[in-house]
């Protein structure tokens, strides 16, 4: 079986996640530059095999498209010509930044740390990736 990998896509930063192989477990993979983005996925996938893309996708709490779809969509286009083999679906990211950000805090990371905006990307993947695995859990 091969990872599944969550990408939290910003405008400066990319957040990214990944499952073990046996897609159980989401851990955080870093941050990337949103510029280099594609040519670091096409890397990975070269090194580790990969099922699945999972694209943050950023809506409003009314349920319209947000300021940065058109960045995200731009962007998975050019992700399905980099790496044709891998499937990509989205997965609704509202509220992961408020979520990572608690989750810093119950963590007990400074506030120093916390304000770190690469690991609050970092970590929103990583909840949009276990998000996705739950909501997986019950389609059975």
């Amino acid at each position: 079986m091969g990872r599944i990998l969550a990408i939290d896509y910003g405008r400066k930063r990319t957040g990214i996640a990944a499952t073990d192989t046996l897609q159980l477990i989401a851990n955080g993979i870093g941050t990337v530059p949103s510029s280099e983005v594609v040519s670091f996925l096409s890397d990975y996938v070269k090194k580790e095999p990969v099922d699945l893309f999972v694209v943050g996708l950023p809506k409003q709490l009314n349920n319209e498209p947000s300021e940065n779809m058109k960045r995200v969509e731009a962007f998975v286009a050019q992700l399905k010509r980099a790496v044709p083999s891998v499937p990509i679906q989205y997965y609704d990211e509202r509220f992961t930044s408020v979520m990572a950000h608690q989750a810093m805090i119950l963590g007990g990371l400074k506030k120093k740390k916390r304000q770190e905006k690469a690991l609050v990307d970092e970590i929103s993947a990583v909840i949009i990736l276990q998000a996705y695995l739950e909501s997986k859990k019950y389609q059975l």
